[in-house]
């Protein structure tokens, strides 16, 4: 893979991650169709880890699922138990050697784990098992993960998960195996997701429903804040971390990064998307002949918007579907045909009408005036870009890859200034008030990249 692979417009999830406890099955293939399933959580590496009697194999490398997998190498992952792991890196991160799950050998025996999120206290953990002479192979917070696990195992594997979950500062979503109990916790705000689910003889850990439904597992519930639950051949314990703390999920997950077909902490990602769309059509109303978005994250936003406006809903936007969430980075040179590979202009339903261009948010503002642009060529008269969240203002510290707050135009440009670079005839973004009544809840969110209310303390070390 010789480019770097990037939507340069968008917010970067890290991972996805998957857990799979079977009394007597092999697990490999589920795993495989549940990573498959998260695939758009991460683009850029795979893993997939097994115990086969109490012996952990495992095959990782960079690329997308299919491209890592194929059957000859999932017939060499035999075993009853295994975790799987998808992953979004930044552009700093070497990817061969932070693909996960991360596999290690220490005196108790062996542990894979996985994750998905950010931990922020994570260099200064890493410092202090340095000074007591680890050392790391890798820069993910995985490694840093085991190696306090491995500290704290003096008899029951659940009491150092506890005592890690009392370390960590962050967000994660953890699936780790030892030779005879798949574990899942998730951090004490619950920023990011994690579900449990059921299969005939065992039980499944992920990221996101969706995983669920493409095995066949009944979904069960979401994993509290603060909860860890350990899977074994006596069936499922639930152990609480007495750190008790308002929930914070990312907001981001109902915005762009889930699969419309999952639920959330109770909340359907498509319902929540649509309702955002409705209510940014009442609070920017507009007179068009269409509404068009940009697909796919846009497409549940737009259909609200339509409904709700009475305007009508039309494709006008057809995405290359060879290329998925990410596409190749072209050089300063060429940046321009970058977008035309993902997405090409439906030129017959967008001459000579006024457009509504719905998207679910605006980080760089790069994209956004491609698009524009390419809709004027395409000889729309009009383009009314509605946005279905509020400007992205704040850098994330938990799991998704923000730029630096100055490369974010939210935080430098008024909306009216936004519009104008974008090019667009007017702009209107959803209010945080509207964002927050289109899942149905009141509360219960992180938006500190909205609003820069982070729900816990950044190392000054970590602030951009």
């Amino acid at each position: 893979m010789g480019f770097q692979l990037i939507d340069e417009d968008k917010l970067k999830e890290e991972c996805g991650v998957i857990g799979v406890y079977s009394k007597g099955q092999n697990v490999a293939d589920m795993i495989y169709c549940g990573l498959y399933a998260l695939q758009h959580r991460g683009q850029e590496s795979a893993g997939i880890a097994v115990n086969n009697r109490g012996t952990i194999n495992y095959h990782k490398d960079t690329g997308l699922v299919s491209e890592v997998f194929d059957n000859a190498k999932l017939e060499k992952l035999e075993g009853n138990t295994g975790i799987g792991h998808v992953r979004y890196s930044s552009e700093k991160e070497n990817l061969a050697v932070n693909a996960q799950p991360l596999v290690v050998k220490y005196k108790k025996g062996s542990i894979a784990i996985a994750h998905n999120g950010s931990i922020v206290n994570a260099n200064s953990l890493r410092e202090i098992l340095e000074d007591d002479g680890v050392v790391f192979q890798t820069t993910n917070d995985s490694e840093v993960m085991a190696n306090i696990i491995a500290r704290y195992h003096k008899e029951d594997i659940e009491k150092a998960v506890d005592r890690l979950m009392e370390l960590l500062k962050g967000s994660y979503a953890l699936v780790l195996m030892n030779e005879d109990k798949l574990i899942g916790a998730r951090d004490n705000l619950g920023i990011r997701p994690l579900c449990l689910g059921k299969i005939e003889d065992g039980y499944i850990l992920a990221s996101e429903s969706c995983a669920l439904d493409t095995i066949g597992a009944e979904y069960i519930r979401d994993i509290e804040p603060g909860e860890m639950v350990l899977i074994d051949e006596n069936g499922v314990k639930s152990i609480f971390n007495d750190k008790w703390c308002k929930k914070r999920l990312c907001m981001f997950e109902y915005i762009y990064l889930a699969r419309p077909d999952s639920r959330i902490d109770g909340i359907s990602v498509y319902l929540a998307r649509k309702e955002a769309g409705r209510a940014l059509a009442k609070e920017h109303p507009i007179d068009a002949d269409i509404v068009i978005s940009v697909p796919d994250s846009g497409t549940s936003a737009a259909i609200g918007y339509a409904e709700e406006s009475g305007i009508p809903y039309n494709i006008g936007l057809i995405k290359n579907r060879y290329v998925g969430r990410t596409f190749i980075k072209p050089n300063q040179n060429n940046r321009e045909q970058g977008v035309k590979i993902k997405l090409n202009v439906l030129k017959e339903n967008v001459e000579g009408k006024r457009v509504v261009l719905v998207d679910d948010s605006i980080v760089r503002g790069t994209t956004s005036t491609k698009i524009v642009s390419m809709l004027k060529k395409a000889g729309a008269k009009e383009v009314h870009l509605r946005v279905s969240s509020p400007p992205v203002m704040y850098p994330c510290y938990f799991g998704i890859d923000t730029p630096y707050r100055e490369h974010l135009v939210g935080a430098s440009k008024t909306t009216e200034e936004i519009c104008e670079m974008v090019g667009a005839d007017s702009l209107g973004f959803l209010s945080k008030e509207g964002l927050i009544s289109s899942t149905g809840k009141g509360e219960g969110f992180c938006l500190a990249c909205l609003d820069g209310d982070y729900p816990m303390e950044i190392p000054r070390g970590e602030m951009g």
